[in-house]
């Protein structure tokens, strides 16, 4: 994917929590495919690595198992051969490209109204990834938020009350962020939305809608 000058960063704290583990499986999605467009968040997650790497090599070690080794090859040759080998996709960044496992222009887009298209990708009790398709022009329903909201421009851009958004640029909204985002003109927009609560829009429309788009 064509490299863009990336202008919105991930925080601080969501790196940090990447690089510990404590994301869900949607942001840890969001995240890692942001750092494989970004240098910059690249680089600091390398720093926060390297310094919890130099924390753990003055921690006394744990004996383990003397058969741990064997059991996790074990478990390993478990797993059924058509769950190792997925196919390739094109058109988006790693690692984005092998959890979807399809080329752009086969996703199976669900249409959710105004010409804007889905695809979800992670559906559980606390957080929600989808794919986002929104022609150019095209305005998202205003709304706000419940929770924590993360999207990262894959491809066109989008703007909205807090600024515009390119290729690699992440958006991070929060129960204070209102706003209307919109598909600059010229070229869809496609990008990737993690939620971990239900967005609140102000149209009954659009409420009635939202339980069966799962938004």
């Amino acid at each position: 994917m064509k490299k863009h000058d990336i202008k919105h960063h991930l925080s601080k704290d969501l790196l940090l929590a990447y690089s510990t583990g404590q994301l869900e499986e949607g942001f840890s999605l969001a995240i890692a495919t942001h750092i494989s467009m970004c240098d910059q968040c690249r680089a600091e997650l390398e720093s926060l690595e390297a310094m919890g790497g130099a924390v753990f090599e003055n921690l006394e070690p744990n004996e383990i198992d003397v058969d741990a080794f064997a059991k996790t090859l074990a478990l390993i040759d478990q797993t059924p051969e058509q769950a190792k080998v997925k196919p390739k996709a094109t058109g988006l960044p790693e690692p984005l490209a092998d959890y979807v496992g399809c080329d752009l222009d086969d996703i199976d887009w669900r249409p959710i109204g105004m010409g804007v298209k889905q695809k979800i990708l992670v559906n559980s009790e606390k957080v929600s990834a989808r794919l986002l398709y929104i022609p150019a022009g095209t305005a998202v329903p205003e709304h706000s938020h419940k929770g924590r909201e993360v999207t990262l421009v894959l491809k066109g851009a989008f703007k909205d009350e807090i600024d515009y958004f390119g290729p690699g640029d992440i958006e991070l909204a929060d129960g204070d962020t209102h706003h209307t985002p919109v598909a600059s003109e010229g070229e869809d927009c496609i990008c990737l939305a993690v939620t971990d609560a239900p967005l609140k829009f102000n149209k009954l429309i659009h409420k009635i809608a939202q339980p069966f788009l799962k938004i």
